[in-house]
């Protein structure tokens, strides 16, 4: 049983899919103006390994993340430098890929992008404009939120109480200054023609409309940043409520915020890390590992200490695989396919409960201590070994670590055996030799 804890009812609840052995999932994706920055890796981590998990318990999933891909920050972005919108589109999207390829991330079942769906995005703010949900004043579209009475589902917010906060703008073309924009007249970059003006959809309509035309009607689960709860989803939300009658998905799932050193990350503190510039000085094992190792409803704190916690606690995992692989290889055990199931259920039980990673990091850290004994052991006993190492495996695969089964050519094994004849005829100095030969070769 998979539990997951819902945004829109903020309870943990039993994932029950909508089609049997079936999960769809939106993940809502970048505006590609630049390069990710390290906060947007972790909703890839997150999802990614809530997909894998979903795997391991035998669904198939389909996963879809958009790309923003028209949007004010773009155009500004190319005026800027001198090129077109789709010049620094198509550049963002390549770099950001990169990442989810860096970062282990497996395939998705699609990535829609917003200028790719234009004719499904202007019928579909035809049939609110058409139903009275939304209206056109001077070329723009505006959403009428007190049309939908549910409004605030998702965040949990009143309507009552947002006018009480909401900035009253002069001159404003809205009805009511909680509505939002549709479709904005613009003179100036990427546009299209609709029935209202020239111009380009707003942020809100995009993931609707995508998630319908890829989906059809409702979906599995909804994700993304906390930070997207309010507006994005609540109006993601109202826009579907008004023309489809439903609230897009059946779970809602926001992953925390990350701080840097105990701080917000943010342009104004000059905090920002690039995602491009952490895994290439980390590795995406360590990373990935990092990410999970706090809940993802926690806020997630990189800090040099936080850093060094998780290469030790990592290391210690890989040193212990390695080990047991090495005692494998050189022992030639033929049956690699066994298993210690209760290891990998145990683990696996505890991220099903709504990806619990701290309680699922204690059962990978107590694979690894059986795993050390049974290396200890006077006589070996391969069967245990090997059912240990490929549960840890299994673990690491589900958390989106990638590590090798080891093989071992016939030069490492002479040169483990001349390393083991050294140490039984006391040889110190020219084991220690050998040994620093098999660190070297990444075989200790």
């Amino acid at each position: 049983m998979i539990q997951l804890y819902n945004s829109k009812t903020k309870q943990v609840e039993e994932f029950q899919p909508l089609r049997p052995h079936e999960v769809s999932m939106y993940v809502c994706g970048p505006t590609v103006y630049n390069h990710a920055h390290i906060g947007n890796a972790r909703p890839l981590i997150v999802f990614d390994t809530l997909r894998r998990v979903f795997e391991a318990n035998g669904y198939t999933v389909q996963y879809v993340s958009n790309y923003t891909d028209v949007d004010d920050k773009i155009i500004n972005k190319a005026k800027e430098e001198g090129v077109s919108e789709k010049e620094i589109a198509e550049r963002y999207i390549a770099a950001y890929q990169k990442i989810r390829d860096e970062l282990n991330t497996e395939p998705l079942f699609a990535t829609p992008r917003v200028t790719e769906c234009m004719e499904e995005i202007i019928q579909f703010i035809q049939q609110l404009v058409e139903k009275g949900n939304a209206y056109e004043v001077e070329g723009d579209v505006y959403f009428r939120v007190l049309s939908v009475p549910t409004y605030g589902e998702i965040s949990k917010q009143r309507i009552e109480d947002l006018m009480v906060g909401a900035r009253i703008e002069e001159n404003s073309k809205k009805e009511n200054p909680l509505d939002f924009a549709l479709w904005k007249k613009t003179e100036e970059g990427l546009r299209w023609n609709s029935p209202w003006s020239q111009g380009r959809p707003g942020w809100h309509t995009e993931c609707v409309v995508m998630i319908h035309h890829i989906f059809g009607d409702a979906i599995d689960i909804h994700g993304g940043g906390a930070d997207l709860r309010f507006p994005h989803h609540e109006n993601e939300v109202a826009q579907a409520r008004a023309c489809y009658g439903n609230s897009i998905a059946n779970f809602w799932l926001h992953n925390a915020m990350i701080n840097i050193n105990g701080e917000k990350m943010s342009k104004s503190l000059g905090n920002v890390w690039w995602a491009k510039d952490v895994i290439e000085k980390l590795g995406a094992n360590v990373v990935r590992w990092l990410m999970n190792s706090v809940h993802y409803r926690g806020e997630c704190n990189l800090s040099d200490e936080s850093i060094e916690t998780a290469k030790t606690e990592l290391g210690k995992v890989e040193t212990a695989l390695r080990q047991a692989m090495v005692k494998l290889e050189c022992l030639q055990a033929t049956d690699t396919e066994q298993l210690d199931a209760a290891a990998f259920e145990r683990f696996l039980a505890a991220m099903n409960d709504d990806l619990n990673t701290p309680n699922a990091y204690a059962e990978i850290f107590e694979t690894v201590k059986q795993l050390n004994t049974q290396l200890r052991q006077r006589e070996i006993q391969l069967e245990k070994i090997n059912g240990l190492t490929n549960a840890l495996l299994k673990m690491l695969n589900v958390l989106g670590i990638k590590e090798e089964r080891l093989i071992l050519s016939e030069a490492d094994r002479e040169l483990f055996e001349k390393w083991s004849q050294a140490k039984k005829a006391k040889d110190f100095e020219h084991a220690d030799q050998i040994r620093a030969q098999l660190i070297e070769r990444g075989l200790l």
